[in-house]
């Protein structure tokens, strides 16, 4: 379910696997958090886990824990106030209009636990993206949420035309699960900030998904390097 990228006295940063649960799933079994905190228990790592923020099921990658009530506390207030950077990777078979830009909007609920992107903008969720084509029709798209929005990005992508694929709400075409190999291909491949004055920079290559893993894609991502050294506009949250 998952792979420890970094510890430190007061949290750690684990690879999160796809179509992993955060919660426990009653007689399906224990969630993400409950195999996280039982191992880091068992391994006397910490004492106590604290969740500070989730990633949707389908979603693979970094996933950060607060191991005292002291920095989850922080953790909290840090992800509040958007000071956490978060760069996410998607792949869609659909081309956008432009190569880059700004999908911003109000996010409202819809059907069968979908949400919907709405024009109005009273507390809107803002993401910037670049996409790169990576053959065969398909595009990588890097993703930097400014807003902590559920489905955030499967509504953005959505919303514009490219969903991602693999994505059951949002792509639910019957052929695109084979085409997309088992997985949605959403995935949380860095984070930025600074905890206590010190800088901590993350990043963590997707582990699964043909897609993720084909030559193109790999050396696209190699490319980009560090996701927030690229010129990344000024957006007012």
């Amino acid at each position: 379910m998952f792979k420890i990228i970094t510890q430190t006295p007061d949290f750690i940063v684990i690879a999160k696997a796809p179509d992993v649960n955060f919660h426990d799933e009653g007689k399906i079994g224990e969630g993400l958090f409950s195999q996280v905190k039982s191992y880091v228990l068992s391994q006397s790592i910490c004492q106590t886990l604290y969740p500070v923020h989730r990633l949707d099921k389908m979603t693979s990658g970094l996933l950060l824990f607060a191991t005292n009530l002291t920095s989850a506390q922080i953790f909290n207030d840090l992800f509040k106030n958007h000071q956490i950077d978060k760069y996410y990777l998607a792949i869609s078979d659909k081309k956008p209009n432009k190569k880059q830009g700004l999908i911003k909007g109000d996010m409202e609920k819809s059907r069968r636990g979908m949400f919907k992107l709405m024009r109005t903008l009273q507390k809107p969720a803002i993401t910037q993206f670049f996409s790169y084509s990576i053959g065969e029709g398909k595009r990588l798209y890097l993703l930097k949420p400014h807003s902590g929005k559920t489905h955030q990005l499967r509504v953005a992508l959505s919303s514009i035309g490219a969903p991602i694929l693999g994505d059951p709400l949002y792509y639910p075409k019957p052929h695109q699960r084979n085409i997309a190999q088992q997985r949605g291909y959403l995935h949380a491949y860095a984070l930025r900030f600074y905890y206590q004055n010190e800088l901590f920079e993350l990043t963590s290559f997707p582990a699964e998904g043909k897609l993720f893993l084909q030559a193109a894609t790999t050396k696209q991502l190699q490319a980009i390097k560090k996701p927030w050294s690229l010129s990344w506009p000024n957006v007012s949250a």
